[in-house]
């Protein structure tokens, strides 16, 4: 493919999004990745939240986590380029431990999956005995590992009815823990990072899940008065929602979900207008996909760890073989199941 094919290619989509000449000089940069990748037989996965250019270019498989954790255990390739955050790759590397897997940031972090640690983990599991352990799938590979289960926001509600347990221990998200509880009935606490002294104990709260205390630093932010200053302003618009925003903003919306949910629900619905309270990038790559449908800009919140991912640090993660993602054998071996059984619920 030529660099005024690629161009030509971009623009089709993305003329409405980002500017002609970001649009050209983005082109050369995809052209070279395409090449690369040819000749290092390599691919490359890319979340939806990744910037435009990138998502509408260089990507052999897009979506969400769960998406990706599919496509990931299928891929043959002997390079596997993660256009995400450090968890996404750590995934991949779980699912194809003989690959050579790439995140093309060392910065890609995730403030979520930094709320807790494999030792949070085991100590809860000390505090509630013999209760399975659901953990979100953006999480690093090592909390995973301590796990019976993980799930990502598309299939957590699934994942905790699959269990038949009376009571689960669901992490790190508060807020996907609250909505999930509501959605399956289940009474919720959010223990203490360590037992506290003198608190009450646990036995003595009636409860079926148990949360923890950590947030997506994007989602959090999102508040009712957006919902309602949106729909002050534009009266036929729909509103959206991530299942890590608060459960007050997910019960002001019109439809909460996870990316993929979003994207198809923007897809089958006959509304103009449309809000969406995620990571704006996201937004971006909808608009560029459904050219007849408005993305309102709100609310307009970039996820800083998402951004550290761009065309030019994919193009030289490809020349260069950085940044190499390795998950110990031992702690892989043991995520595996925990991702495995995820994939299977669907």
């Amino acid at each position: 493919m030529s660099n005024e094919t690629m161009y030509e290619k971009m623009k089709a989509k993305l003329a409405n999004v980002v500017p002609d000449v970001e649009l050209r000089y983005k082109a050369e940069l995809a052209e070279e990745i395409m090449r690369l990748k040819k000749e290092r037989n390599a691919v490359i996965l890319a979340h939806a939240y990744m910037e435009p250019a990138l998502y509408h270019s260089v990507p052999d498989f897009t979506g969400d986590s769960l998406g990706l954790s599919r496509d990931a255990a299928k891929v043959n390739a002997d390079i596997i380029v993660f256009c995400g955050v450090r968890f996404m790759a750590e995934t991949a590397k779980i699912l194809n431990p003989t690959r050579t897997v790439l995140i093309p940031s060392p910065k890609a972090g995730c403030s979520l999956a930094e709320s807790i640690t494999a030792a949070d983990v085991r100590e809860l599991k000390s505090r509630f005995p013999g209760v399975p352990v659901v953990t979100y799938v953006n999480t690093y590979a090592d909390v995973k590992a301590e796990s019976d289960i993980c799930c990502t926001s598309s299939n957590a509600a699934a994942v905790v009815r699959s269990l038949q347990s009376e009571k689960v221990i669901f992490l790190p998200d508060e807020y996907l823990a609250k909505n999930v509880a509501r959605e399956t009935g289940k009474r919720i606490i959010i223990p203490t990072k360590h037992a506290r002294k003198g608190a009450q104990p646990e036995s003595n709260v009636e409860y079926e899940m148990i949360g923890w205390k950590g947030r997506c630093e994007v989602h959090e932010r999102f508040i009712v008065d957006d919902v309602k200053n949106a729909r002050k302003q534009f009266a036929d618009v729909l509103v959206l929602a991530h299942p890590e925003c608060s459960p007050a903003v997910v019960k002001a919306a019109d439809f909460s979900g996870s990316t993929t949910a979003m994207v198809k629900f923007v897809q089958k619905s006959n509304a103009k207008r449309f809000l969406l309270l995620t990571e704006c990038s996201m937004g971006e790559n909808i608009a560029a996909e459904n050219s007849d449908k408005e993305m309102i800009r709100i609310c307009s919140i970039r996820c800083p760890h998402m951004n550290e991912i761009t065309l030019e640090d994919t193009l030289e993660s490809l020349r260069q073989t950085r940044y190499v993602v390795e998950v110990p054998e031992d702690i892989r071996v043991r995520a595996l199941k925990a991702v495995e059984r995820m994939i299977a619920i669907g």
